[in-house]
């Protein structure tokens, strides 16, 4: 069945979620990272989508929330749903009540303090690779370091990790890996999203390896789009973000009819 068919059986249901990944979903990946930004089709599909009855947009991604809202150009008044740090962040609407914060043990952000440095330190040196700090730990990018630079700087953190915080959950994705002592994924946060908007039916869409876990979490009634190359359990496959934005395009069409 072709994906246009899929989205047409996807736009009857009763409530509609669209849960999204960022990064290489809507926008196409770049080497520095807080400067992408959605490509002009998709950001127009998601207003169409969000501005729909029945239907919620949200971004889920990995990003810390201060970032997606940064490169997701949101504000106050958006209408679109956000699950940051694979779902460890929030943010809702004026006047939807979110999920209550809860930050963890104050032991595991000493421990990510000391981490940080410790990790910046062991990639100094090794050119194209640095250390993000992220709201729950850390990640080390490789994607401008050469093929033997990207893997001693992530057996240098790697090593860190295991010695000091061997309890975080560790994620590979795109020329990056990210340590975490926070342990939701995107399968945890969709699944919460879907509860608290009652939605019938999900649409997820994502480009990379953490994004499996929420693909492989949808049932059956829901559409999983994998974004590019790579193995997935998605049922759907779309070359790049123009792609996909002409998939959510004609979701908000057949949807608004």
């Amino acid at each position: 069945m072709s994906w246009q068919a899929e989205v047409r059986a996807l736009a009857a249901t009763d409530t509609l979620l669209v849960a999204l990944d960022f990064d290489g979903t809507l926008s196409y990946l770049s080497d520095q990272p807080m400067s992408v930004r959605a490509v002009p089709e998709a950001a127009e599909a998601v207003r169409r989508l969000a501005a729909l009855p029945r239907t919620t947009v949200a971004f889920v991604s990995g990003r810390q929330l201060s970032d997606l809202r940064a490169i997701g150009e949101h504000d106050d008044d958006s209408a679109v749903w956000l699950a940051g740090s694979h779902g460890a962040e929030h943010w809702r609407p004026a006047g939807v009540p979110g999920p209550a914060p809860s930050e963890g043990d104050p032991a595991d952000a000493s421990v990510a303090e000391r981490l940080l440095a410790d990790a910046e330190r062991a990639v100094e040196g090794i050119e194209g690779a640095w250390i993000e700090h992220k709201a729950y730990g850390l990640a080390v990018h490789t994607r401008l370091a050469d093929e033997a630079g990207a893997r001693e700087a992530q057996d240098r953190v790697d090593a860190l990790v295991s010695e000091q915080a061997p309890g975080w959950r560790r994620r590979t994705g795109k020329d990056l890996i990210e340590y975490a002592w926070r342990h939701e994924g995107k399968d945890t946060a969709v699944a919460a999203l879907q509860a608290e908007t009652g939605a019938t039916a999900v649409l997820f869409a994502g480009d990379d390896v953490t994004d499996e876990d929420a693909l492989r979490s949808l049932g059956d009634d829901d559409l999983g789009v994998r974004v590019g190359p790579g193995e997935t359990a998605a049922r759907v496959r779309v070359a790049d973000p123009l792609e996909l934005a002409e998939l959510l395009t004609e979701l908000a069409v057949a949807r608004a009819s």
